[in-house]
């Protein structure tokens, strides 16, 4: 049987933390953001890590790179 690849797309998207969470960055921040205020784009600019449900489906994508 062939190894397992990395998704490339998950891996370009998602990020492992030391503690095995998942980050990733936040939606609605590529374009039409004059009329979104500067409170909300700077909360927009952190990452958030994911919800513990579509964690396992991430980590599947990303086990090949061992990230």
């Amino acid at each position: 049987m062939p190894k397992m690849k990395t998704h490339r797309g998950a891996a370009k998207r998602f990020k492992i933390t030391a503690t095995g969470r998942v980050k990733h960055r936040r939606a609605f921040r590529n374009h039409i953001l004059t009329k979104k205020p500067a409170k909300r784009m700077r909360q927009l600019k952190a990452m958030q890590t994911m919800k513990k449900g579509d964690e396992r489906h991430v980590k599947r994508m990303l086990i090949a790179t061992g990230k």
